[in-house]
């Protein structure tokens, strides 16, 4: 049975972080270091680039991943 989506504004995503459920590569704890806004005027949020911290590798995805419970968790968690 997958965990229930949690409510989250696109708009309050950047800067925020995450902790991944099961990491690979040591990157554990991401940040959200840039918004991808398609369209200027309605200011959209469509994706997010994340930043692992132990690698520092970007990776871009759709901002709703990050509601999936069973894949990431809110703040930096042991």
């Amino acid at each position: 049975m997958q965990a229930k989506p949690f409510k989250l504004n696109p708009k309050k995503l950047l800067h925020s972080k995450w902790t991944a459920v099961n990491p690979e590569n040591k990157e554990k704890h991401c940040m959200v270091i840039s918004l991808v806004i398609l369209d200027v005027e309605s200011k959209v949020v469509e994706a997010v680039e994340l930043e692992a911290v132990m690698t520092g590798r970007k990776q871009l995805m759709p901002w709703r991943e990050l509601q999936k419970c069973d894949v990431w968790k809110q703040g930096w968690q042991l």
